[in-house]
């Protein structure tokens, strides 16, 4: 059984990242920037038992292990005497990414013909030992598993799989004692907590795209295109920026979280491949003990204007009144639907919310809700396989608007568009859609960003749309360097 802890006063997240951001597989799914809603939680965990990385072709290994885990380690640790009105959602388990790429797992899918950055399809690490924040109540919780439990010899199934001996985990001694004094709490200097200072990163260049404005404008045109001839109705349009780097993820993350935090915020390194997430939008959710399932898709975006309040509002007005953004939403609401047809209980898919307007940092939004329930038969493996990738960053219909996708777009996407989050170990799902995602590796950063081109879509605004969200990132990029 677990030994749950609580930390008094509570550290501060970012700064507790800094104390083991050098160890082997660190994971911090970041919830800081919405306190009150999405993102309430946040979970930090580093040197797991076993790591699951592979291709597409490798995802059923990978399933059945995860299986076997929650076969395992399926009971929550009780937490009652904590006397708390909630307790973290997550207690064990998977975290890590799934690829849009992982897409060819689950149906046909072409192969982009260039993967320069050769990201794994998916990277899944298993820890047994992690603190969580609940920032609603301000409470913290280091929770461990006892040394009895801990896995000898996980026999990770893939053949990219790692195990860890037992004995108890040095990470957390590097966090917990400094629950007994203050933590750093400002995000720009998160670093007091590290054994030594961090190299400070740098871009040594501007940021390049794949696509010249004219070549973006005119596959948006080609998109436009498939739609009169009858092929879709929606497909997702991306653009790549890159840009070579030096330094320390660490410092670009701290730099990204001041300029767009998000609620499904995540940081991961896994070798020579470092992922730092600022998504505002959730994938899927999935209780199993209500067997609820909840997906929120956005579609339709404004920028911010922080500086001019009078037109910040109209820029979400306009965005609230738009034929073409609303449609955009709702034409993903009802592949959503149809998704979570595929392993839901018949009559329990349901939209409780369309097209609501979210104000974040850096844009405006329209968010929809989509709930179900999922049937007694499947499980949130089974969830993944109805619906990944995600229909908000694809198009309607799924499979021919993915087809479009790799004509269009000249490179693969990775983990952009993909999903980032956690599986427990009693089954329980929550992932976001890799959207305001940097990818780093091999001395190389990549920022995507895009957006839905419809029969209603302009070349030149789909363009200036795909800037306005890649406009934060790559100030980040630009204020480090």
């Amino acid at each position: 059984m677990a030994v749950i802890t609580r930390l008094n006063p509570a550290p501060e997240p970012l700064a507790a990242l800094a104390a083991v951001a050098q160890l082997k597989h660190v994971a911090f799914l970041d919830g800081a920037a919405e306190p009150g809603g999405l993102g309430r939680w946040s979970y930090l965990a580093a040197e797991p038992v076993e790591l699951l990385e592979g291709s597409a072709e490798e995802w059923a290994d990978a399933v059945r292990e995860i299986r076997d885990r929650r076969t395992e380690n399926g009971v929550l640790p009780p937490i009652s005497d904590l006397r708390s009105p909630a307790s973290p959602p997550f207690r064990g388990g998977w975290i890590g990414w799934l690829s849009y790429e992982l897409g060819r797992a689950f149906d046909r899918q072409p192969r982009h013909a260039r993967n320069d950055f050769q990201v794994p399809d998916f990277s899944l690490a298993r820890y047994e030992d992690l603190i969580a924040w609940d920032h609603l109540t301000g409470e913290c919780w280091a929770i461990e598993a006892n040394g009895e439990q801990r896995t000898a010899n996980s026999g990770g199934r893939t053949a990219n799989s790692e195990q860890r001996t037992t004995g108890r985990p040095g990470w957390l001694t590097r966090v917990m004692p400094q629950a007994s004094g203050p933590m750093p709490s400002d995000l720009r200097s998160p670093f007091a907590a590290r054994h030594s200072p961090p190299q400070p990163f740098a871009v040594r260049r501007s940021p390049s795209p794949d696509f010249t404005p004219q070549e973006y404008q005119r596959a948006v045109q080609r998109v436009i295109d498939y739609v009169h001839a009858g092929d879709i109705f929606q497909a997702n349009l991306s653009q790549r920026f890159t840009a070579p780097f030096t330094g320390d993820p660490l410092t670009l993350y701290a730099a990204l979280r001041r300029r767009a935090p998000g609620s499904h915020a995540a940081y991961m390194h896994r070798g020579r491949v470092q992922v730092l997430s600022m998504s505002p939008e959730r994938f899927l959710q999935y209780d199993p003990v209500t067997r609820t399932v909840e997906t929120r898709p956005i579609k339709g975006t404004r920028p911010r204007d922080r500086a001019d309040a009078a037109r910040d509002t109209a820029l979400a007005a306009d965005l609230l009144t738009s034929d073409k953004d609303r449609a955009e939403n709702v034409m993903i609401v009802d592949l959503m639907r149809n998704d979570l047809h595929r392993v839901s209980e018949p009559g329990t898919v349901q939209a409780p919310s369309l097209c609501r307007l979210e104000s974040h940092a850096a844009v405006h939004h329209l968010v929809s809700i989509v709930t179900s329930t999922l049937a007694q038969d499947r499980d949130a493996l089974d969830l993944i396989a109805a619906t990944f990738p995600g229909g908000s960053i694809t198009g309607a219909p799924k499979l021919r608007a993915m087809d479009i996708i790799a004509e269009m777009e000249p490179v693969a996407r990775g983990v952009y568009c993909g999903a980032i989050g956690w599986i427990g170990n009693d089954g329980a799902l929550d992932l976001n859609i890799a959207i305001r995602t940097v990818t780093l590796a091999d001395g190389v950063a990549a920022v995507h960003a895009g957006g839905g081109i419809t029969a209603l879509s302009d070349p030149a605004a789909e363009y200036q749309e795909s800037l306005d969200k890649a406009q934060a990132l790559l100030d980040a990029l630009a204020e480090v360097s």
